[in-house]
Parts: structure tokens; sequence; C-alpha cells
């Protein structure tokens, strides 16, 4: 409800109550029916008044800032540099996207990875690109800022002039990144809710081949070991893909390795409900913090248990130097049965033909998981959207910026393009076209109206996000950007096998599959991790190389004494490195997070 509005309703209940007062008052009349449906009818004129008001000064700021734009808009096409922490992809953004870019603000986008040493390349050139994102904001983050590297977005008011609806609507994640950067606004964190007091959808669902888990009679899944030995039984009634390719109960990669390995510290959080944090786990609801290496801690059974499915075949080899695309290409065609992410697994293999075949994956967590939930968070994640100091367009990039943060750049970044991929009903509903659900089912759909190549080509490469998925749509009447919640889309079951798992579970949605699950909640807050020591990171890359290293070792190790030997070395060598001083630094981090928590409690 906007200011005027707000403060219309306020005046008119003000009144209300003064003549309620007067009525009672033994030296006025009191009112009569006729006085009291005249003051009805002016407190509805006036509603009606400060709507019209509204609604009038909505369009001319929106006049307003297109002739702005338009100033701007460059009249030959333009490339701007995307140095993007986060990014799976490199080169020119294609596609339905990149030719949304174009339309709208007649640009080209470069997306620049970042592998190791492309950062430290960039940061000596002195220029990081035009649009930077983070894929934290802490020490790379934080050295940036220190050097000069990024622009500040009230410079020359920046923010105000191109930034506008990201000033009036994300306050909150704007006061964050000030402080975190030392006073001054260089952007704002993924993922900005409107309502904290709301949870985020479950991300670690445990998605499952449930056809074959049918076929198998839903054997009894209690923990790590039942996983295993479902998988084995999957991989005995299904032993090749849909191209006959060997299958396995797992695909992994590594792009996305941190300070540990990704797939065994998120299959943590999706089993203990820990989140990552640094080198180990923490736990959100205990407040307590795992160190990675210890013995029979989180990381360490996890790791086991992948070691486990490479002993048994179920792991496929290729797991450590396949990319995300080979990953991709396995649970597209059905190579893998489990993922313990919903976006890896059930949104890569749940398309249309796998329906018709009776095929899909569906969230099937083990009875003991407690898998990690995350709160929306007014605050904005960790995962900055900035702009470079050097960049030749900051209002170009700013204006972009700011359109992905509106509701119909957000819906366009997930969806596709507006009216062709998705809609607003008469009622003000959100809805899928034809082509948008089945883009949205099948990422391999081919794009029409104007648009080239598939869905998937045209994909959002950025690989960042403005809104979170569940945070409240103000374009449309009520819904979320979440399509999963959606009232059109919450409907009859799409195929057999989704009948199948509904009844079979009593849910609808994958979401109010975890109604029932004991998950643990981490709130969202205004942590944000401390920056390290020069002396301090020099100790932390050391000690994160030989943890990935070692780890994707004893992964593959062929049986439990060479596993244990890989660990053991691990450890030493971690130690050796300077493991304790990080550790220590991570358990003060620890009591900082918790207190933020506390903060919000």
């Amino acid at each position: 409800m906007k200011a005027k509005k707000v403060v219309a309703l306020l005046l008119a209940a003000a009144m209300t109550i003064s003549l309620a007062a007067c009525g009672n008052s033994t030296d006025a009349p009191a009112s009569t029916d006729s006085d009291t449906t005249d003051v009805e009818a002016d407190d509805d004129a006036e509603v009606d008044e400060a709507d019209a008001a509204d609604e009038t000064d909505a369009e001319e700021d929106a006049d307003d800032y297109d002739e702005l734009l338009a100033e701007i808009i460059p009249e030959e096409t333009v490339t701007l540099d995307v140095f993007d922490q986060l990014a799976n992809y490199s080169g020119e953004q294609i596609g339905w996207f990149g030719q949304i870019m174009l339309e709208k603000f007649n640009v080209k986008l470069n997306i620049i990875p970042d592998p190791d040493g492309v950062y430290e390349t960039r940061m000596e050139s002195g220029n990081l690109g035009d649009i930077v994102i983070w894929g934290n904001d802490s020490d790379e983050y934080l050295q940036a800022i220190e050097k000069g590297m990024l622009y500040d977005w009230n410079e020359d008011d920046l923010l105000s002039e191109y930034g506008p609806y990201i000033k009036e609507n994300m306050p909150f994640a704007l006061e964050k990144n000030a402080q975190i950067s030392g006073g001054t606004t260089y952007g704002y964190g993924f993922d900005v809710a409107v309502d904290s007091s709301a949870r985020q959808d479950v991300m670690y669902t445990w998605d499952l081949r449930w056809d074959l888990y049918k076929e198998l009679g839903y054997p009894e899944m209690n923990d790590l070991d039942d996983v295993v030995s479902v998988l084995e039984q999957m991989k005995e009634i299904c032993p090749t893909d849909d191209n006959g390719k060997t299958t396995y109960g797992v695909s992994l990669f590594n792009d996305w390795d941190g300070d540990m390995v990704m797939f065994v510290k998120s299959t943590a959080s999706a089993y203990y409900g820990y989140d990552e944090f640094g080198f180990g786990l923490y736990d959100p609801v205990e407040q307590k913090y795992y160190p990675c290496l210890e013995e029979n801690g989180p990381y360490l059974t996890c790791l086991k248990f992948y070691n486990t499915l490479y002993q048994k075949g179920l792991l496929d080899p290729d797991s450590q130097t396949q990319k995300y695309d080979g990953m991709m290409e396995d649970y597209q065609n059905g190579t893998a049965f489990l993922n313990v992410f919903n976006f890896l697994g059930s949104a890569l293999y749940n398309s249309e033909t796998h329906a018709a075949e009776g095929k899909a994956m569906y969230p099937c967590p083990p009875a003991d998981a407690q898998p990690i939930v995350y709160g929306q968070n007014v605050y904005g994640g960790n995962r900055p959207w900035t702009i470079g100091a050097k960049t030749e367009y900051p209002e170009l990039c700013m204006a972009i910026i700011n359109w992905l943060a509106t509701p119909e750049g957000r819906m366009t970044m997930e969806y596709g393009p507006k009216d062709v991929c998705w809609y607003y009903d008469e009622n003000g509903k959100t809805c899928f076209t034809e082509l948008g659900r089945a883009a949205k089912l099948d990422i391999t759909t081919e794009m029409t109206d104007g648009y080239s190549g598939t869905f998937d080509d045209g994909g959002f490469k950025m690989n960042n996000t403005s809104w979170a998925i569940d945070a409240a749509n103000p374009d449309s009447n009520g819904d979320t950007y979440n399509y999963k919640k959606w009232e059109s889309f919450v409907t009859e079951p799409g195929s057999e096998i989704e009948a199948d798992w509904r009844e079979y579970t009593g849910c609808t949605t994958f979401d109010s599959r975890f109604d029932t699950v004991n998950y643990r909640l981490s709130p969202g807050t205004m942590y944000s991790a401390s920056p390290k020591s020069d002396e301090l990171m020099v100790l932390w890359n050391q000690v994160a190389t030989c943890i990935k290293d070692n780890s994707w070792k004893a992964i593959y190790a062929n049986s439990d004494e060479e596993f244990d030997k890989i660990v053991a070395d691990m450890i030493s060598q971690a130690e050796e490195y300077g493991y304790a001083t990080c550790v220590e630094f991570q358990e003060n981090e620890a009591k900082l997070r918790a207190a933020a928590e506390d903060a919000v409690k």
C-alpha cells in the first residue's frame, strides 16, 4: 500500500474515532444513520482521491524515468563486461535474454566467470568490468572497495536517478551493504525479501527417481546407508540412461567448490541441517560450529557417503573432471538417480517427455534428514550486485541492475519474456503461457515469437538474483515469484507418476513435502563474514586447496583403508598449513553470527 493511501486511511480512521467520541459526549447530539453514511462517503471519496493521486504520481514518475533512460541508451550497440564470480558460462549472453537486453538497452553482455587467477588478473589491470557480481561480500569484495575498484552508487545521485526501484523498495539491503562497505553504498545482496518472518522454499529436497522408487515398492529409507542401498537397487533395475549410457546413483562436478567440496558440504546441509561456514558447518538451531575435519563430524561423514557410492559403482567416475554442463546433461538424460538440490535434480529431469514415459524425480528425503531451510531476509544475502569503478557507462549499468530488481525484471530472468512465457490474467494472477510452462519444465524447449534458440540457450547467465524466489510480487494479486505456488500452476497432477507421488506423500507441491519434516531454520540476519588479514588469507588458501584436493582423492578411494589413510593425511597436511588458526577465526565468526541471529529473534 502506497504512503499517500496509508495517510488517507489513517485520516479517515481518525475522523471516525473523533466523531464517535463526539457522539458519546453529553455536550453533543448523538449522530444519526444519515450522518454516518455521509462520513463514510466522505472517507471513501478521500481514499479514492488518494488512490487516483497515487496512480497519477506513479505514472508521472514512470514517464520521467523513461525519458531519463532514453537519454542514456546508446545509439550504437555497446558491449558491457560482466565479471561474475557466480557464472557457469563464458562469453556473450545469447538467446532470448540477450535479445531482451538489445531491445531494452541496446547492449550486449559479455559474461566473464572467475576461475582461478581471473580475479587477481583483473585487479592488477585496474578494471574489474562494467557490472561486477560477487560470490560473497567479504574478502575479495572488500579488497576491491579498498583499492577503489567499485563505483559509489551515491556518486552523482546514480542510485536515486537510475536505480529508483531499488532505492524505494530495498532500503534494508542497501543499508546492510553500506554497513559492511565502510559507510558507502556499492550495491546490494541477492535474494532480498519483503517479509523476514517467512521462510524460503526448501532447496535441499533430496530429489530421487520416483518411478524407480515406486517400482522397488517404496523401500524404507531412514539414513545415508539406506540411501546407498536404494540407489544400488535402482541401478539393478535401470542400468542404462535414455541414451544407453551406464547409470549411477549420483553425478557431481567441481565448478562450485569453495573452501570445501561443494557436494560434500551441501549433503551435510541437506542431511544434518547445518550451513556451510568457512572450513566447517554451522548449526543455526544450536548455534554450534563443526570444523570440517572433526572426527565423525558432518563433513567427513558425508565425504564417506560419496566414497561408499564410488566403491559400489554408484558415482559417475567423471564427477571430478566434468564441469557443470556435463553434470547437467547427466541429470537431463537420467544418468543419475539422486541429487540433494532441487534445481539440479527435478528441475533438469522432469521434462514433459519423461512425464509421458511415467518417469520423474520428486522429493524423497531419508527419514533422518533435517535439511536446512533459509529464512527470507529483507537485508538480502551475501552475493552483491555492483558496478566497476572504471566503467564508461555507470548510468546504463545502474539502469540494467534496477530493471532486474523490478517485478518484470525478476520474472523475466526466471521465466523468460513477458507475454511470451508468462502474463497476469484479468484477476492479476500470474500464469504461464503454453510456451512458458513447457520451457520451465523442459529447458531444451525451442523458443518462439521471434526469440531464437532453446530456453536454456538464452537462460539468464549472470546466475544471481534480485528478489528472493519466495518474495511477494507486488505486480501480481497475491503471488510470489515462485511458480510452484501460483494458483494457476497448483492444479491437478500433470501425469500419472505425479499423481502417484502426491497420493503416496499426501502433498501437492514439492515444498509442502517438508511441512512435516523436522528441518532446521536459518534466519535472515545482518551477519556478514569478517575480512581476513593478508596473513590469514595465505593460510586459508593453502588449507582450502589441501581440503578440496584430498577430499576428491578420498571420494575416489578404492577401499575403506585407503579412504582412512587419505583423510588422515589431509588432516595432517591441513594442520601444517595452519588449519587450527583458520578454525579459531571461524569459531569467533560463529559467535558473531549467533549474536546476529539473537538480534532478530
